[in-house]
């Protein structure tokens, strides 16, 4: 949840977007995704510029934006998990895969970490089917993902993160 600080930066972020657009309910779509573009996700406050701005009503906005899955209602994490749910992976266990990551980071899909590390979604397919169920982490596709290699993955984040923080000292 935003503070009262965060959410007038938002605010001020989102203003200083929209004077690129004219006032025409048909820059919706293309507005709400330069500013997600520019803020990594949509929040509340956003939103509501955007249908001040477009002299809309604040649920009509909301409403595009739960539509379409191109946007984001949470901040992405540092990490992005996305879990493939295709045939070869749905057959091979993805969703065994996804309900280990879900347990793991305390998250449901389409959510990001308390802390802001991880985000957690699904993707129709990877085009890696040789290799399911397929997780792709950061961009990266991770074969043969059983919640024991869940972990692993996890752990070595853990490590990254430890080597880190001895460098800084």
């Amino acid at each position: 949840m935003a503070n009262t600080k965060e959410k007038a930066k938002i605010k001020e972020q989102t203003r200083s977007l929209l004077h690129r657009f004219n006032r025409k309910r048909s820059n919706l779509i293309p507005t709400l995704q330069k500013v997600q573009e520019e803020l990594g996700y949509l929040p509340r406050e956003a939103m509501l510029e955007v249908a001040r701005f477009l002299d809309i009503p604040d649920i009509d906005v909301y409403g595009v934006v739960t539509f379409y899955n191109q946007f984001r209602l949470n901040p992405p994490g540092k990490h992005s998990i996305r879990v493939c749910l295709g045939t070869a992976c749905h057959m091979k266990g993805g969703y065994i895969t996804l309900d280990a990551w879900k347990r793991r980071l305390n998250i449901d899909r389409g959510q990001t970490t308390a802390d802001r590390e991880f985000d957690l979604d699904t993707v129709a397919c990877v085009g890696c089917c040789v290799m399911a169920p397929v997780t792709v982490v950061d961009d990266k596709p991770e074969g043969q993902v059983e919640p024991t290699k869940v972990d692993g993955i996890l752990l070595s984040f853990e490590q990254e993160k430890k080597k880190r923080g001895k460098k800084k000292r």
